[in-house]
């Protein structure tokens, strides 16, 4: 391509000054359709927000960095494919997963490996078809966290409250824990256990211990272990990171609220299996319950 330089005019040079307000480097009102002073700082800036040589005019290299730059979040469908997706929404996505608790490695701007599967657990975690594809539906929800995300460069982990502390959260949500084999429904039942023995009214039960049937506004909580998939499509959460479990079981639950109140949580078969059933049952009714009451209570603070 031939390089704008000063005293350019023309569509050429308006859609320049356009990204240029997109990507942050110039004002609105700087917008003449002149390549003036300040439209070539602005380009000077930008080279040098993208770690290339200053220049005051818009090479190729240039251009490729300012279309890149001027990509918003929801601008286009990203996934994996060769070359890479690269830009300020893939950096704006990956800002937004490390936030959520969903690491992708080094927020580079760059779709690789590492993003495709932060966003398909941050898909599984949501209720969504796990599928690596950040479209509408994967949008919509990443909107909806923004005030968990935006403007935050990464993922602040939540302090444990400790069974003590979670008395007065127990008794805020009719919650149904249940599994489907001897191990999952262990975790459940000492998870009961041990909020009864923290709060004697709290409403947090294992579908073993009901008496009657539950609430409609139940939330029921599936505990899988392995390859264990649920009966239905709901939130999946991974039990891969204890430090953002709590905030990522909350997450699943915010979106439950126009749908099924139903959540599962997938536990590592990896091991229990070791250090024994009962001992490692007992290890995941704690974690668990902790981050349970740790997400509630961000939900309560949020209402």
């Amino acid at each position: 391509m031939d390089p704008i330089r000063r005293n350019d005019s023309g569509a050429a040079v308006l859609d320049v000054q356009r990204r240029l307000v997109t990507a942050g480097y110039l004002a609105e009102e700087a917008i003449t359709g002149t390549f003036d002073a300040k439209t070539a700082n602005a380009v000077a800036q930008l080279c040098v927000g993208c770690g290339i040589d200053p220049r005051q005019e818009v090479d190729e290299l240039v251009w490729n960095k300012l279309v890149d730059e001027s990509f918003e979040l929801g601008d286009r469908n990203l996934f994996l494919r060769v070359p890479f997706f690269h830009g300020r929404d893939v950096r704006t996505l990956q800002e937004a997963l490390s936030a959520l608790g969903f690491s992708c490695g080094e927020k580079d701007g760059i779709f690789g490996a590492h993003t495709e599967d932060a966003v398909r657990r941050f898909q599984l975690n949501m209720g969504l078809p796990s599928d690596g594809i950040v479209g509408a539906f994967t949008f919509r929800a990443l909107n909806h966290l923004q005030h968990s995300w935006k403007g935050k460069d990464s993922f602040t982990a939540m302090p444990h409250l400790g069974f003590a502390r979670a008395a007065d959260v127990l008794e805020s949500t009719f919650i149904c824990l249940y599994g489907v084999n001897e191990f999952t429904r262990s975790v459940a039942a000492r998870m009961s256990n041990l909020a009864l023995a923290t709060n004697p009214t709290s409403k947090v039960m294992s579908a073993d211990s009901l008496l009657v049937p539950p609430e409609g506004s139940t939330l029921f909580v599936q505990i899988l272990v392995g390859e264990e998939k649920p009966a239905s499509v709901i939130p999946v959460v991974e039990f891969e990171d204890e430090d953002s479990l709590g905030v990522r079981i909350a997450q699943a639950i915010q979106a439950t609220e126009h749908h099924d109140r139903r959540i599962a949580v997938r536990l590592s078969n990896e091991g229990w299996e070791d250090a024994g059933a009962a001992r490692s049952a007992q290890h995941y009714a704690i974690v668990l319950l902790d981050a349970l009451c740790s997400a509630l209570l961000v939900l309560e603070q949020q209402s």
